[in-house]
Parts: structure tokens; C-alpha cells; sequence
């Protein structure tokens, strides 16, 4: 099953990353849990570029669920661009969106997966509604195509 990733999304943060040796697994590619380890580090540096931190004792955002769909392997060496997408804020959750390209080939899919976020109660783990840093994104345009440039964070 392949799951989809919508048209309408905004791109909002993207990070240079190295594909690191130990990434490969026995097959000689970058192993399939560590696509997911490259989708978390785009979320959170997002997350902490606009808020100042991931979470905190009060609240912050969990994983209601997630996929990644593998169109190309990747070996080692080689640097990645992985890019952030969000699209359908709703009263307590978002949806997030990840593309992976090499940084040599910009355009090119290597890999494409989501997650929605959750943001809760780290006291009790029920769901909050999502802070303004988040809402501030319902209603903005779609990304641009290509690699054009993400558009300014909202303020904190």
C-alpha cells in the first residue's frame, strides 16, 4: 500500500543531512528504520527553529501515526536535502509531510513519507489544542514547486 502525499502543503523548513556509513545496513543501502531517523530530525529541528524547543514539561507534540514510501535506494557517501512539508491543521493535530532528495540531484524523490503530530498533556497525555506557533499555518497558500525557497517561519 503506498499512501499519498497531497497537493496542497506548505513547505516550511528543509535540513542538509549526510548519509553516514553506518545508515547502510547488510544490503549495501541506507536500511529502510533510518529514513524514519531522517524524518524525525526535520520535524524536530522545525519544531525547535519556530517554538525554541521540541517540548517541554507541559506539552509537546507525539506521533499519532506514520509511513514512508521508498522510490530509490540510498548509499553512502552521499548528502542528502530533506524538506517539510505541513498541511491540515486541525484543533489538536497536523499533518506532516517529508521528502528525501540527494543534494545532487535536487527534484529527484528519493524518499516520501508523513507523520501526524499529536500535540498533548505530558501530564496526563490527552490531546491540547495546538499552539499558536501551529495555527499560525492554517489557511496559507500551498509550497511552491521545486526547490524554491520555504517561506519565513511564523513568529513565536
Amino acid at each position: 500500500m503506498r499512501f499519498e502525499i497531497p497537493d496542497h502543503k506548505i513547505l516550511v523548513h528543509e535540513v542538509p543531512m549526510p548519509i553516514l556509513w553506518g545508515d547502510m545496513d547488510a544490503l549495501g543501502h541506507v536500511n529502510n528504520t533510518v529514513y524514519f531517523k531522517y524524518m524525525e530530525q526535520v520535524r524536530v529541528s522545525w519544531i525547535a527553529a519556530i517554538s525554541g524547543q521540541v517540548n517541554d514539561d507541559d506539552e509537546g507534540p507525539v506521533i499519532a501515526n506514520t509511513f514512508c514510501n521508498f522510490y530509490r535506494p540510498l548509499v553512502f557517501p552521499g548528502d542528502l536535502i530533506v524538506k517539510l512539508y505541513v498541511a491540515h491543521p486541525g484543533r489538536t493535530s497536523i499533518d506532516t509531510f517529508v521528502s528525501i532528495e540527494k543534494r545532487d540531484e535536487p527534484g529527484v524523490s528519493y524518499a516520501a513519507g508523513g507523520a501526524t503530530l499529536v500535540w498533548v498533556s505530558m501530564k496526563d497525555g490527552r490531546p491540547l489544542p495546538l499552539p499558536s506557533f501551529l495555527r499560525a499555518l492554517e489557511g496559507k497558500l500551498p509550497a511552491l514547486p521545486g526547490a524554491d525557497t520555504p517561506p519565513a517561519l511564523p513568529e513565536k
